[in-house]
């Protein structure tokens, strides 16, 4: 079943993940729309956007997120 709405839970869940790489909240930017494919991505203003996969189990797609994170910041 596609995720439909990202809620605070699971973006609570993202947090725990850039916490722990050292992001400072106030740059990164967590859409609540999530789409297919989900993406991380760098803005021009330099924030970090995480954009959930509406399609891949979130569990699933939360495992890949620090990977992902750190593949965009080496970009």
């Amino acid at each position: 079943m596609p995720l439909e709405v990202v809620s605070f839970q699971l973006i609570s869940r993202i947090l725990d993940v850039t916490d722990r790489l050292g992001l400072n909240r106030e740059w990164v930017e967590i859409p609540l729309s999530p789409e297919s494919p989900g993406q991380v991505r760098k803005l021009p203003n330099g924030k970090l956007e995480i954009i959930v996969d509406a399609d891949q189990p979130f569990e699933d797609w939360l495992g890949t997120l620090e990977q992902q994170i750190r593949r965009t910041q080496a970009t």
